[in-house]
Parts: C-alpha cells; structure tokens; sequence
C-alpha cells in the first residue's frame, strides 16, 4: 500500500492505492468510501480484492486529511469535489466505487456531478433520514440526539445514537417516550471529556443526512448506480433510507449480508460478515461489468 497527499486549496487529502495504476487485472480502480468513517475502516474489506487495486481515502477533516478552509463542517457536495479531485490525481479513468453511510450520500453527489468518473456505484445504506415517510420524525429524533451530546457528553450521546440507529419501524411517540439511553449500558464511558466535535453526534454532518439526490442527474449519468442495504438493517433507519432512496430512483434494493457495517471486521468493535459482504460485492461489480 502507498499512502499520498493531494494539496487542493481547501484541504490536504490522504489516500492509499493498493496495487498499481494502472490495474494490472484491466479493471477501473475500485475506491471506498466513507463518512464520517475514514480509510481504516476498510482495511478488511479491501484485503479480501488482493487481485484489484483499490483506493481509499480520508474525507477532509478526518484521519489524516488536515482541512485548510476554516470550516468544521461536513458536506456531500464538497467531498464529492475532493474525491472528484483524487480521482484525477489517480490518472487512471473512471472508478468503480463502493460507498457507506455517509460516504454512499456523498458518492450519490459524485456520480451527479462528475458522472464520467464512475462505472459502478454501489452505495450502502446512505442515511438520508428526509426521505422517509417519517422523515419529519427522524429528524426530530436526530435533534434529540444532538441535545443530548451537547448537555452530557460523547457516552451519554453514543448511547443515544445506538438507540435511534436500532430503533425498528417509524419514530413514533413510543420511541419519544423512552428513558435516556444508559451510557453504561453499552460500555460507554459516563464521564464527560468536555469535547463537542464528534461529527457523528454533533451538528457537523447534518448536511450529508439532510441531503436529496438528484435523481434526474443521476439517471442520465452513464453509471450504474445500485442501492445496497444489509439483510439485519431493513427494519431499521439507515434500511429505511436505502428503500427510500432506491424508490427515489426508481429502483429497488440489492440485498448485501450482516449490517450497517456489515463489511467491518472484529478490529471495528461491531464486526460483520466481511468475507460474505466482499463476496457479494464482487458479484455486483461483475454483474455490470
């Protein structure tokens, strides 16, 4: 793996190639994606693709990509520029992509606005909490959500976040009524380290989940765009927003293993099925091919 820094104006990007460029195989480059998760979090997914050279990167703000715009927050459009950036920095035409959560909202902007970068797009579980009947609900809940980061803390506010992500079916007044979530009911830490950064509890990065994919855009793009979602998330939000988003285009889910973060290892605290998810994936990638 060779790490590389591309300078752009507002941030430094960090990003990993495995394998050469151009791909010994004659495939595009696959690059994964994520927010606000950065490269390491693909690091199992991308050792089960020895024979494709993959790329992953740091969303600015994240990792090790240091930002120079003076801003803290997290937008689609803006990291669809900066991974519109590596990809020409690669020199190697258009990507294959596989994209999560965040990341699948930002590769949704990507595809529209630079859609002769991309062949394949295979976004998983983009949470894109306002296109869901309950929309108005979810984003209720994500206000509480960050009420509760700002007064108690990162346990007190990653316990809340683990409660509405599991949380079955729509927001309804019984979700409402719930206790607060106990922070060491999940091996949470209940003291308060004083920080409000996190971009996952904070404010930061309702940009991405307030997102609406431009469907029309996307249609006319020469990509194919498939909408993943994992067997145990139907129920759940971010299985919500994938049906959602996928009836927005007009298309129907394509069903991967495990979970949200299904592709994930033991090293991710929460592991799925990687070695199923990879197998699923390859068979996507190769189905358009």
């Amino acid at each position: 793996m060779k790490t590389h820094t591309l300078e752009t104006p507002g941030a430094d990007l960090a990003y990993d190639v495995r394998g050469p460029l151009p791909a010994s195989d004659g495939r595009p480059p696959l690059f994964m994606i994520g927010s606000p998760m950065d490269a390491s979090g693909f690091a199992t997914l991308a050792a089960f693709f020895p024979e494709r050279t993959v790329i992953t990167y740091d969303p600015r703000g994240l990792g090790r990509s240091i930002r120079k715009d003076g801003r803290v927050d997290h937008s689609p459009q803006t990291q669809a520029d900066d991974v519109h950036a590596v990809v020409e920095a690669l020199g190697a035409g258009p990507v294959e992509m596989f994209a999560s959560s965040g990341g699948a909202v930002t590769a949704l902007a990507f595809v529209a606005k630079y859609p002769q970068d991309v062949t394949t797009l295979v976004a998983h579980e983009p949470p894109l909490i306002t296109l869901t009947p309950d929309g108005p609900a979810a984003v209720r809940a994500r206000v509480a959500l960050r009420d509760t980061y700002e007064k108690q803390g990162w346990g007190a506010g990653m316990a809340a976040f683990i409660a509405m992500t599991s949380w079955e079916g729509e927001f309804t007044d019984a979700y409402f009524a719930q206790p607060p979530a106990d922070p060491a009911a999940f091996g949470m830490p209940t003291e308060d380290d004083g920080s409000r950064d996190d971009p996952l509890l904070s404010d930061r990065s309702w940009a991405i989940s307030d997102f609406r994919p431009d469907a029309d855009a996307l249609a006319a793009a020469p990509a194919r765009v498939v909408i993943a979602v994992g067997e145990e998330s139907r129920n759940v939000q971010t299985g919500r927003t994938s049906v959602a988003t996928a009836e927005l285009l007009g298309q129907s889910v394509t069903v991967f293993p495990s979970h949200h973060g299904g592709f994930c290892g033991e090293e991710s605290g929460y592991a799925g099925k990687p070695e199923e998810f990879a197998r699923r994936l390859r068979e996507v990638l190769e189905d358009a091919s």
